[in-house]
């Protein structure tokens, strides 16, 4: 197929229907749907560092496929964070039309209500492929939109970074009482968990954990996995690498449309706008999935000391955080709605994941530390 041929191929893929189809066979022009669809302009606010290529890169190729299945038609401009607003004004920037698009983290907005954690992760909730199975055929993008549309928002799935680290610690944990006093580097969600078990939650941007860590400011903190924080030289300053993060066994970034900007769209662009946004979603664990284990690696011979935290730490942390599940259900109906739905996948993954993944899975792990594979 010709790179021409290819480009033509993937604009009638984006927009769908006979009559492009049809159009697609007038070589000289491009396709009469793309031609008849408004020329527009929209600015993309992510609240992730260029740095972070993995995370960021991600609204590189939502922003691409978009163009590439418009013929141009339709292009979206990708600022950083701090660029328009800060990582963390991304959602109200798109709430009140400052920007028409962001990509960002869902539950970096829980304080606004908890219901916004559902959406990326919560602790001891699913994992990559039961998120994306509860997304796209278990109704929640369907029910994260009924809730977003009190913010003028309308959400897709954006990414994720898969299954994340448990953390840098200066000392070891061994049992429930050491997160007692401990100050951690953790937001969102599990920081407010960690809370329960008496640790001491720390707000830290990213370029600051090191010198906290190195000050000895903070006890421990977390970022995501391996190949991010290789970057941020954790290991320098705080050996103990721990898993797994049971606060984030996934988490799923989204973009957020401006509920108004999104509803104006002609289907034929919405269409275009899902399809990138999955493409995206798929692309950015593929990357993590390759860029991980090098790096994992990398960090051990330079010093880090994995270690797995012990079943009665895991435990009491998956105790606290039932309980705050079960005080923010009492209270919240939609938290409770949407968190009901969440964990009826939970519930039935885990059932066939345990015959089919964990079986053919563990012997496989048994075969590559036998230096099998």
């Amino acid at each position: 197929m010709t790179k021409l041929n290819r480009r033509k191929f993937l604009t009638v893929a984006g927009v769908g229907g006979a009559a492009a189809t049809v159009a697609a066979c007038d070589e000289p022009t491009a396709p009469a749907v793309v031609e008849s669809m408004p020329k527009l302009s929209w600015r993309l606010t992510s609240s992730f560092p260029k740095s972070l290529d993995t995370i960021h890169g991600a609204s590189d190729v939502f922003a691409r496929s978009v163009s590439e299945m418009t013929d141009g038609k339709f292009s979206i401009q990708v600022f950083a964070a701090g660029e328009i607003v800060g990582g963390l004004q991304a959602a109200d920037a798109v709430s009140d039309g400052t920007v028409e698009i962001a990509h960002t983290a869902s539950y970096y907005y829980w304080g606004k209500d908890p219901t916004f954690a559902l959406a990326t992760c919560v602790p001891f909730g699913l994992n990559c492929r039961m998120q994306n199975a509860w997304m796209y055929e278990g109704g929640g993008i369907d029910l994260m939109n009924e809730f977003y549309q009190r913010y003028n928002i309308y959400g897709l799935p954006g990414g994720n970074t898969g299954s994340q680290m448990g953390g840098w610690y200066r000392k070891e944990i061994h049992t429930p009482e050491d997160w007692k006093g401990l100050k951690i580097r953790i937001g969102g969600f599990g920081g407010a968990i960690m809370s329960r078990l008496g640790a001491v939650p720390q707000q830290i941007a990213g370029g600051d954990i090191y010198a906290a860590l190195e000050k000895g400011t903070i006890d421990a903190a977390e970022w995501v996995g391996p190949y991010d924080d290789e970057k941020l030289g954790f290991y320098r300053v705080a050996r103990n690498y721990y898993y797994p993060g049971w606060w984030e066994g996934q988490a799923m970034l989204h973009f957020f449309i401006n509920l108004e900007k999104w509803n104006s769209l002609p289907r034929a662009y919405q269409a275009v706008i899902r399809s990138a946004a999955q493409t995206a979603n798929t692309i950015m664990m593929a990357r993590y999935d390759m860029q991980n284990p090098a790096a994992l690696r990398r960090l051990v011979k330079a010093g880090a000391i994995l270690r797995p935290f012990s079943e009665p730490v895991l435990d009491a942390c998956f105790k606290a955080s039932n309980d705050a599940y079960a005080e923010l259900s009492a209270k919240n109906p939609q938290f409770k709605k949407t968190y009901d739905a969440m964990i009826a996948v939970r519930a039935e993954d885990y059932l066939w994941f345990q015959l089919s993944e964990h079986t053919s899975d563990t012997y496989m792990m048994i075969q590559q530390r036998k230096n099998a594979l």
